[in-house]
């Protein structure tokens, strides 16, 4: 039920009571619902306004943008693997079990061992992250 739906209910239930339309309480009650009939009415008004403005602006947006923001997601700054920076696939040739490296493994000694964590079978192929990743 919308506020104006309410006051016009309330405004019901007063003339149902038949009161006394002389007494002070019942002026200052009809006073009190004519002013909040007021404010729902601009409340919906500027509801409705706001609706248009929004309806406007997307418009807007569609004109400005058109609809183009999307694809973007296809340039070269976005990249799918972003998530994956920093993390090496190697598949183990004892086991053939894909595993996963963090280059925090790679530091500046070059005699490290890999073992793969499946098997535990020492991997001898070294491999280094790419220079021209950045």
């Amino acid at each position: 039920m919308s506020a104006t739906e309410r006051i016009a209910y309330i405004k019901g239930l007063m003339e149902g009571m038949e009161l006394d339309k002389d007494a002070k309480e019942t002026k200052i009650f009809t006073a009190i619902l004519d002013a909040l009939e007021d404010i729902a009415l601009e409340l919906a008004d500027n509801t409705d306004r706001i609706d248009a403005i929004d309806a406007d602006l997307a418009e807007l947006e569609d004109v400005v943008y058109e609809d183009d923001w999307d694809d973007d997601l296809d340039d070269d700054w976005y990249d799918d693997d972003d998530e994956d920076d920093g993390v090496y696939e190697f598949e183990c040739p004892n086991c053939h079990e894909t595993v996963y490296f963090d280059d925090s493994i790679f530091d500046d000694d070059e005699d490290f061992e890999l073992e793969c964590p499946a098997c535990g079978a020492k991997l001898d192929t070294i491999f280094e992250p790419d220079d021209d990743e950045d």
